[in-house]
C-alpha cells in the first residue's frame, strides 16, 4: 500500500474526529446553552446530546435554570431615626423561554449585583417610613414591596422572583439594649401588679377568716354564758326547793357566790401563783356581788331609758 495514501486516510481521520467533536456536545438538566453562529445569536440548545456546525456555530454561554437565592445586607434607617442592618434573601431564577434566556445572558451584564442595587434601593423607600417597631412587626410587608418591585423591573431581563425574605433585622447594641430594659420594666411593672393583687386578695381573706373567726368566738362565749346562766338558775331553783321556804333566791345566790369564791381560791393554789390581789373574805364577796347587781340595775335603767326617747 502507498505510504502516501496511508497517510493521507490518517489525516482525513484527524480531521473527522475533530470536526466530529466540535459538532456534538451535552447540555445538562436545568441548564440552557447559547448558541451564537458566525458571532450573532442563533438558538437555545435544551438539556441532552446536540450538534452544531464546526468552526460557524460556537457555545456563547450556559445560563443556570434552578432556583437560586441571593442574600442582600442593607443599612438603613427608620422613621424614628434608629439605624438598622436588615438582610434580605431574595429568590428568583431565570425564565425558561428563548425570550427570558436571551435577555438574561445578553441584556444584564452582572444580573446578581444589578439585583442587589434594585433590593438597596426598595429597602432604603420603604424602612424609612415605618419607626422600628413597625420594622419588626411589618416585616412581610417589606419582604412583599422588594419582591413586587423586582418582579416589575427584572421580567423584561428575562428573571422572575419567588420570594423575598427579610431573614435578620438588627439594630445598634445600644438600641437592642434600650428595648430589653423597656421590655424588662413592663414586665416588672405587670409582675408588680400581679404581686400587690395577690397580697389585696390574701389580706381580704386574712380579714374574712378573723371576722369569722371572731364571730364564732363571740358565739361561743354567748352561749357559753346563757349555758351558765341556765346552770345558776336551774342551781337556784334546786338549792331552793332542797331547803326550808324561808330562805329566798338571794340568799341561795349569796351560797352560790360564796362557793364559787372558795373554789376559785383552790384552783389558783394549783397552779403555783405565786401572788393574787383578790377579795378573800365573805364580806368582799358579799360586796362583788352587790356591785354586779348595781350595774345590772343600770343596764336595765339605760335599756329603759332608751326605750322611752324613741319616737
Amino acid at each position: 500500500m502507498d505510504p502516501n495514501l496511508i497517510l493521507g486516510n490518517i489525516v482525513y481521520i484527524i480531521i473527522a474526529l475533530f470536526l466530529l467533536k466540535g459538532a456534538l456536545y451535552m447540555v445538562k438538566q436545568q441548564t440552557a446553552v447559547i448558541i451564537e453562529r458566525l458571532g450573532k445569536f442563533h438558538k437555545v440548545s435544551r438539556p441532552g446530546l446536540q450538534f452544531k456546525i464546526p468552526l460557524i456555530d460556537s457555545i456563547a454561554g450556559n445560563i443556570n435554570l434552578r432556583v437560586r437565592e441571593l442574600p442582600v445586607e442593607v443599612e438603613t434607617k427608620t422613621k424614628d431615626d434608629v439605624f438598622v442592618k436588615i438582610i434580605v434573601s431574595v429568590q428568583f431564577f431565570v425564565v425558561d423561554s428563548i425570550d427570558g434566556i436571551e435577555n438574561s445572558f445578553y441584556k444584564l451584564n452582572n444580573p446578581e449585583q444589578q439585583i442587589q442595587s434594585y433590593v438597596f434601593d426598595s429597602i432604603r423607600s420603604e424602612v424609612p417610613k415605618m419607626e422600628l417597631d413597625s420594622v419588626f412587626a411589618e416585616k412581610d410587608k417589606i419582604a412583599i414591596a422588594v419582591k413586587n418591585e423586582l418582579s416589575e423591573t427584572m421580567q423584561q431581563f428575562g428573571f422572575d422572583f419567588i420570594k423575598a425574605l427579610v431573614t435578620d433585622i438588627d439594630p445598634d447594641a445600644k438600641v437592642k439594649h434600650a428595648m430589653n430594659e423597656i421590655n424588662a420594666a413592663k414586665r416588672m411593672k405587670e409582675a408588680a401588679k400581679e404581686e400587690a393583687a395577690a397580697a389585696k386578695i390574701r389580706v381580704i381573706a386574712a380579714a374574712e377568716a378573723d371576722a369569722e373567726s371572731k364571730r364564732l368566738a363571740g358565739e361561743g362565749i354567748a352561749l357559753q354564758r346563757i349555758a351558765i346562766a341556765n346552770g345558776l338558775k336551774e342551781s337556784v331553783a334546786e338549792v331552793k326547793l332542797a331547803m326550808e321556804d324561808h330562805v329566798t333566791s338571794q340568799d341561795v345566790m349569796n351560797m352560790l357566790f360564796m362557793t364559787q369564791h372558795y373554789e376559785t381560791v383552790a384552783k389558783l393554789s394549783e397552779n403555783n401563783t405565786s401572788t393574787i390581789f383578790m377579795p378573800y373574805s365573805p364580806d368582799n364577796v358579799g360586796d362583788l356581788q352587790m356591785q354586779i347587781q348595781s350595774s345590772l340595775l343600770a343596764v336595765d335603767g339605760m335599756k329603759k331609758k332608751n326605750k322611752n326617747e324613741k319616737p
